[in-house]
């Protein structure tokens, strides 16, 4: 009996289990049976491409092996993707049917106020609730702080950490160019801000430029800032608590201790530290001391930021209050305003102002949105979102926002919005298609972005909670962007 024929009985007489299936195998074909096996791990080891040799099933034809119809591959797959936009054709919820979704999920959000607008015809809201009222919008306010930076300043825009020679021989001056982001971690780590510059690129260009020089004096020159380094609103308390630092235009990590931890106590002299780290990190124990560069004093090493747009993403995402307070300040710089807290705030009311954005309500205190003397309504931080989701490029400000939208957090996936909509929580329909600016203080928070409907439709949303427990309202708002995803609407 030959092989096939034992195949073909056992293959068709139901209930034989026999205890043994083997055909023998004359020796001169187990031979070449390991003959086949050495040449193709040899093909393998060498990597040898199976357009010019033959195939494991092609060679065992060859020698006569027989060779089941199975081990030959299926035809490849053609994967072409593509990425698709929304449909033009959507139909537009109506007024009535967002109303009808949206009002029997507003139980225990206090004194809630928001809107819902389509951004191809926002004129009129299709939901709204106070929206004028100004209210403290925690994190939120990075919203307008990026636009405003989007808006004014070139995209090309990098925040630069020079070095240069000192006014003696034995001394250097580190120049703070706003870069807050300056990494401390070797070349090949990230910390948490990606793609930032990293201090041991600065200091070998300092090295190479010095030739050895003994260093007893880094001078540091922050005046690129101004004014008070804590905002009025802000708590000393959260330094170790890990939301801000005194805020100076040059920074190891954001003044965090850990550069990969987002969370973690921050230092309260940051600025000293990258002085006294950069000596360190020359071969000397130096003097750190206020200064600036002599009069034509050579650049002896510069290291710059990522770009804006990236800058903008961070903050976004990680809702960074270091980095939007740099942002800001660099707004006021364009503005010819002071760069401090009241000149970045006041200029980032103005860009906007200027922009279309009526701006007369808002009262800022700080363009991080840490401060608790903010108040912004919830119709500004839609009116800025509104250009930037807004289909085409008819309305001039588009392009230079649509940035913006990149930054949001998503739902479930990025930034602030990593551990909500999870699976199996009651908003998790809204993962993936929830984008929004979240914002958080004791008794306050927003939920600002876009979502897109089940008919494909793109709905802009600010919602605004002061009053209740933050732990409660969180879901509550996250279950108002749900809704939207989940209806058409109409």
């Amino acid at each position: 009996m030959t092989a096939s024929e034992v195949d073909h009985r056992s293959e068709g007489q139901a209930g034989d289990r026999p205890t043994s299936h083997r055909a023998e195998v004359p020796r001169s074909r187990r031979i070449l049976t390991r003959l086949l096996v050495v040449l193709v791990v040899l093909a393998l080891l060498g990597g040898v491409g199976t357009a010019v040799v033959l195939t494991a099933p092609d060679l065992a034809r060859a020698v006569g092996l027989p060779v089941s119809a199975a081990v030959d591959p299926p035809e490849p797959v053609a994967f072409t993707p593509r990425l698709a936009g929304l449909p033009d054709s959507a139909p537009t919820p109506t007024p009535a049917g967002v109303a009808a979704a949206l009002e029997g999920r507003t139980a225990g959000l206090g004194d809630l106020t928001g809107v819902v607008l389509d951004p191809a015809a926002p004129q009129t809201p299709l939901w709204s609730r106070n929206p004028a009222e100004p209210q403290v919008p925690a994190s939120s306010t990075k919203l307008l702080t990026a636009a405003a930076a989007l808006l004014v300043l070139d995209p090309a825009t990098r925040l630069s950490t020079t070095v240069t020679a000192g006014p003696t021989p034995d001394s250097v001056v580190l120049v703070g160019g706003g870069d807050v982001t300056l990494s401390s971690l070797p070349d090949g780590r990230e910390s948490v801000y990606p793609g930032a510059a990293h201090l041991d690129d600065l200091v070998a260009q300092v090295k190479s430029a010095r030739g050895g020089a003994p260093l007893r004096t880094v001078y540091l020159d922050t005046s690129r800032y101004t004014g008070p380094a804590l905002a009025p609103g802000w708590d000393p308390v959260d330094i170790e608590g890990g939301n801000l630092a005194p805020m100076v235009p040059t920074m190891l990590d954001g003044a965090r201790k850990d550069p990969t931890a987002l969370d973690g106590a921050r230092s309260a002299t940051p600025a000293q530290d990258v002085a006294t780290e950069l000596g360190r990190r020359l071969g000397s124990s130096v003097t750190v001391r206020d200064g600036s560069p002599p009069g034509g004093a050579a650049t002896l090493g510069r290291v710059d930021s990522p770009p804006l747009p990236e800058l903008v993403h961070t903050a976004m995402t990680n809702s960074d209050n270091l980095l939007a307070e740099a942002l800001g300040r660099e707004v006021a710089r364009h503005e010819n305003a002071p760069a401090s807290f009241e000149g970045a705030s006041s200029s980032v009311r103005s860009v906007l102002a200027g922009r279309g954005i009526d701006t007369a309500a808002v009262r800022t205190s700080d363009t991080s949105g840490l401060s608790t003397e903010n108040r912004i309504p919830a119709s500004v931080l839609a009116a800025v979102l509104t250009p930037a989701a807004a289909p085409g490029t008819a309305d001039p400000r588009t392009a230079a926002l649509r940035p913006l939208l990149d930054g949001l957090p998503i739902a479930a996936g990025t930034g602030t919005l990593v551990d909500r909509y999870t699976v199996g929580s009651p908003n998790a329909p809204g993962r993936g298609w929830v984008r929004a600016k979240t914002g958080t203080l004791t008794g306050t928070n927003a939920l600002a972005g876009v979502v897109s409907d089940t008919d494909g439709r793109l709905l802009v949303f600010a919602f605004m909670s002061n009053g209740p427990d933050p732990v409660g309202a969180r879901p509550r708002l996250d279950a108002l962007a749900t809704t939207l995803r989940g209806c058409g609407c109409r």
